[in-house]
């Protein structure tokens, strides 16, 4: 099969996954409560945490036999749910989880971490929160945490003696975030598919937005305050820009020369030429964007302009590119098409910046004083794998390069990890904190390494079947890996 042809067929699948996600949830049976009116933002709903948002009912987990080997809690607090597990045979030690975001709508609700069952027959307690608002409000995620330190000790009536913060996709954010704000209260981090590079991933989305209409010759703008009909205005931009890409939401992309230079560009600006990304590109174009604009391909309906540039929740605009330089080649010297490209792209300055506190869009200094273990896919466009090279480079201006160990997986999908991958993570981490020995990663600031043909081979542990690329070798052939970055 060529790699076109596997390109295509990962495609397929992206499609069908998309479709899965996408599916509304069903209604909540008699037996859960009504969700319940925000005591703290007027407006918002609290969903019954004893309930899944399927209405099934949120209970401990068994064993073979079917008897129960945890107990669980729930409640709400502040306008935010929370669940907590915690095993019979309880360690003494708790993960705080932090979910990812979940759009703009007006109802929160509280879900389980992926490694629930793990965590439980490791012998940890867990804890998470709805948080009390949706939306990119890090800061509230932040904030509902920590809190669950304190809600875990009041439930069960016992405090404990270790705290792990973990979280995925924004909850990587308010976990980068936590761990800095309240440097006393964890003992490790593992974030996973984090936008560890706070403001970036709106330059990343930028980037993405001005590039292509530039290649295509499509004027376009960023208002700092849209009107209501940009989005309209947008979308006929868009269709434009998309038609001369060749690309269109729910079909595989068939790119022409701008096409394939938008490429280019979009690899290196979500971390450089890497395996796997021809695949990652068709998966990515192919997807539609979140709703409402889910009739784009799906960074389109993410370009910064829509918002102002605020995310929906800074105080102005984030997003700066007037000093960007967008590159297509690897080359010494920029090419003559590189050269066009930079002077024809739409420039944009800054209005707002990361904020020092939990107000607006967190910044996230890269200075960590515990032990953080992170996994990041090579293919994911929507937080890609630049923001754990961007944490990387922050850690090692401040001296914390030590403290950092990232590892990636050859995965296309957002958070795309296997239960081997996460477990594997996880274990590592606590081994770290337990025995001091810093555990192995990948180099994911040596720009050859992160190039290589089998790069991410070393801690993929899984079926990932939208990936595409030649295959890594057998596992016992892979030499010792020093413990760096």
């Amino acid at each position: 099969m060529t790699m076109r042809r596997k390109c295509l067929a990962a495609v397929a699948v992206a499609l069908g996954l998309v479709t899965a996600l996408s599916a509304p949830a069903s209604a909540a049976p008699a037996a859960c409560a009504a969700p319940a009116p925000s005591t703290t933002h007027p407006g918002y709903l609290v969903l019954d945490p004893a309930c899944d948002v399927s209405g099934a009912p949120f209970t401990p987990l068994t064993d073979s036999s079917g008897k129960a080997v945890s107990r669980v809690y729930t409640g709400v607090k502040d306008g935010a749910g929370y669940r907590v597990e915690v095993p019979l045979r309880w360690n003494g030690k708790l993960v705080v989880f932090a979910h990812g975001y979940r759009g703009t709508g007006n109802v929160v609700y509280a879900d389980n971490p992926d490694l629930r069952a793990h965590y439980i027959d490791s012998g940890f307690a867990w804890a998470s929160s709805s948080y009390a608002t949706n939306g990119y409000d890090v800061g509230q995620g932040v904030r509902d945490s920590y809190a669950l330190i304190d809600t875990f000790r009041q439930v069960t009536g016992r405090r404990a003696r270790s705290v792990v913060m973990s979280g995925k996709s924004m909850g990587g954010h308010v976990t980068a975030v936590a761990i800095e704000r309240f440097p006393h209260a964890f003992d490790a981090a593992m974030p996973y598919c984090g936008v560890l590079g706070d403001t970036k991933l709106y330059d990343y989305f930028l980037g993405a937005g001005v590039t292509a209409a530039a290649l295509t010759r499509v004027k376009i703008d960023f208002p700092l305050t849209p009107a209501a009909d940009y989005p309209v205005q947008w979308r006929a931009q868009a269709a434009q820009i998309t038609a001369a890409l060749g690309v269109k939401a729910g079909s595989a992309p068939v790119l022409t020369p701008a096409g394939r230079a938008w490429s280019r560009v979009v690899e290196r600006l979500s971390g450089g030429p890497r395996p796997g990304f021809d695949s990652a590109f068709a998966y990515w174009n192919a997807v539609p964007s979140l709703t409402p604009y889910n009739d784009l391909p799906f960074l389109f309906g993410l370009y910064p302009g829509l918002s102002g540039g605020t995310g929906g929740i800074a105080p102005g605009n984030v997003t700066d590119n007037q000093y960007a330089y967008y590159r297509m080649a690897d080359g010494p010297l920029p090419t003559v098409g590189e050269l066009r490209l930079n002077a024809e792209v739409l420039r944009v300055r800054h209005t707002a910046t990361a904020d020092p506190g939990l107000a607006g869009i967190p910044r996230v200094e890269g200075r960590p004083s515990v032990p953080v273990l992170s996994l990041h896919d090579l293919g994911d466009l929507f937080v890609p794998f630049s923001m754990e090279q961007e944490y990387a480079r922050r850690a090692l201006a401040n001296g914390r390069a030590g403290l950092f160990v990232s590892r990636a997986v050859r995965g296309v999908g957002h958070c795309d990890f296997t239960q081997a991958e996460l477990t594997r993570g996880f274990d590592d981490l606590i081994r770290w904190v337990d025995t001091g020995r810093r555990p192995a990663g990948d180099a994911i600031l040596d720009r050859r390494t992160v190039a290589s043909d089998f790069f991410g081979c070393l801690f993929t542990d899984g079926s990932h079947p939208t990936f595409v690329s030649l295959a890594c070798p057998a596992k016992s052939t892979f030499p010792p890996v020093p413990p760096r970055l």
